[in-house]
């Protein structure tokens, strides 16, 4: 079976991604919230719409990659992946328990997650390697990687641009979750970064800015990306919102690392669906 786009055994919603999240949250007692909230958007519209890959075969060799650099933002991806078919609801639910295969970073032994991530910096330059491997086999295969803007604060990341602007790499898009937190407070407060889209142009990338929220403006922009090919890799600066989603979560980067308790859960899940 050749990979396509969509190949879905059910549609999914941004709604359906955030209740997936409090769920597994919730039931693991676990973190990173917020974290993974900022990507429900950016995540959906990639999967329901731009990601090719085959439904019956998560390592299809001609599958599109989607490199979630960004690790601690897993859930999101995780329930994409649910919606997909890959992962069974007894994942979901036992997320983060003893004995699970869906561990609180991105892990690679899962189906449909390219990268073991987490430890931040990393992820682009495998993606940047994917993406020189398919060019090298001349296949139409895409790379689309996602890290958050704190994460920008590791060498490494500007050393995997600098290499994907030397080889030309047209069939990369990094994805950038400008949510303006990291774990330990404002991206401004700990090392500021100014302009990324001006930083990412001055690496050789051709960049477009998207409001992270807006599925037709996201859907635009990877449109747009995905039909130029010349000869620059692509990067998408995506205004976010950490914690998006529920009105005591937006902005507030205690929920990078506070747990839900029973009353809160609720509270959230009703937020949540009553957009």
């Amino acid at each position: 079976m050749d990979p396509k786009i969509n190949p879905l055994l059910r549609p999914f919603s941004a709604t359906d991604i955030r209740k997936a999240i409090l769920d597994m949250a919730y039931s693991g007692g676990t973190v990173h919230i917020a974290c993974a909230f900022s990507i429900v958007e950016l995540l959906a519209v990639l999967y329901r719409k731009h990601l090719r890959v085959a439904a019956d075969n998560p390592d299809h060799p001609e599958r599109d990659y989607m490199v979630l650099s960004k690790g601690h933002g897993v859930m999101a991806q995780y329930a994409c992946l649910h919606h997909l078919g890959w992962l069974p609801d007894a994942d979901l639910r036992d997320y983060f328990k003893d004995g699970t295969r869906l561990k609180g970073l991105a892990d690679a032994h899962v189906p449909g997650v390219e990268v073991t991530s987490g430890s931040l910096g990393h992820g682009l330059s495998v993606g940047v390697g994917l993406a020189l491997a398919a060019q090298r086999r001349s296949t139409e295969q895409k790379c689309y990687a996602l890290v958050g803007d704190g994460e920008l604060n590791e060498g490494a990341v500007w050393e995997a641009a600098l290499f994907a602007a030397q080889f030309c790499l047209d069939n990369l898009i990094v994805i950038i979750d400008k949510n303006g937190f990291q774990a330990m407070g404002s991206t401004d407060e700990v090392i500021a970064l100014g302009d990324i889209a001006a930083k990412f142009a001055a690496f050789g990338f051709d960049v477009i800015e998207v409001d992270g929220h807006d599925e037709a403006a996201i859907d635009h922009g990877f449109r747009v990306l995905g039909a130029r090919t010349d000869g620059r890799p692509k990067a998408m600066v995506a205004r976010t919102v950490k914690g998006k989603g529920v009105s005591f979560m937006e902005h507030n980067n205690l929920w990078h690392y506070t747990r839900l308790s029973p009353e809160i859960y609720e509270r959230a899940v009703g937020e949540v669906i009553a957009v």
